[in-house]
């Protein structure tokens, strides 16, 4: 499995897609400050930590989506999956490995851009030190650490993100159709909030199980949005060690739901 998953991971370097994705998100976060053009009454500060978390989930979760199809899929079309499936690997081990180097993958992505956005901060914060020394009486007041955090937190969503790609490509025969499926399942899972606040309200108590039971198969991606709560100080309330533990938790029962899923399809499925 370790070595499935090294390979796996060496092997997403390597592919240009990456790279792409990789160097865009940069650019973007280095110019945060360009965009201020479009800020509509927010801080400057508090607009370049929107933007940076904004471009870490948005091409994050592209990437989640488009290296774990592509890498699932590559060894499917070359034909490379029966070698390693004739020799003693479970296909357990083998779905489990391609999920571990693209999750890798994924969490150098999130340290990253997490690492450019927080030099990004820690510089501008430091110029407008030097331009209005009044308006900082104590210092920084930008909590660094949380940039890594909330990195970190987007990084269990994007394992979420990949094991339910994973699932779709365990029954898909083609690359396209799991990456649209996925996306639209991204968005579900974006939007569920609507639908777990819309079923208290139904008065049909089998269409009101129904809307619950779907609440629950789609994972709720609105617990992993704390962008608003970390890093720049303000009136939301300070997140807790049982926020994020919650958060791991939910992120583990969902990520391994969604492998067993995968391996009972690709059990299945002919290779």
């Amino acid at each position: 499995m370790q070595t499935i998953a090294a390979n796996t991971f060496l092997e997403a370097v390597r592919q240009r897609f990456f790279n792409t994705v990789l160097t865009i998100a940069v650019a973007l976060v280095l110019g945060a400050g360009f965009f201020q053009q479009f800020n509509f009454g927010a801080s400057e500060l508090k607009f370049v930590t929107d933007f940076g978390f904004g471009a870490i989930f948005f091409f994050g979760a592209i990437l989640a989506i488009t290296a774990m199809t592509q890498l699932f899929f590559s060894e499917i079309e070359n034909r490379t999956a029966l070698t390693l499936l004739a020799k003693p690997v479970y296909r357990l081990e083998f779905l489990v490995g391609k999920f571990l180097g693209a999750h890798c993958l994924i969490g150098v992505f999130c340290l990253l851009i997490s690492t450019v956005l927080w030099g990004v901060l820690y510089w501008r914060e430091g110029a407008l030190m030097a331009s209005f020394p009044d308006s900082f009486p104590d210092g920084r007041t930008l909590a660094y650490g949380e940039v890594f955090l909330f990195g970190f937190v987007q990084w269990l969503k994007f394992g979420i993100i990949a094991a339910i790609a994973l699932f779709i490509a365990s029954f898909s025969n083609t690359n396209l159709y799991t990456v649209v499926v996925s996306f639209f399942v991204l968005v579900i899972c974006q939007l569920q909030y609507i639908a777990r606040d819309a079923y208290a309200d139904i008065a049909n108590p089998m269409l009101a199980a129904l809307v619950w039971f779907l609440s629950l198969l789609f994972p709720n991606f609105q617990i992993f949005n704390l962008g608003d709560r970390m890093v720049v100080p303000g009136s939301e309330p300070a997140l807790t060690a049982a926020t994020y533990g919650g958060i791991l938790c939910f992120s583990l029962i969902y990520t391994v739901l969604f492998l067993l899923l995968a391996l009972v399809n690709f059990r299945r499925k002919e290779i």
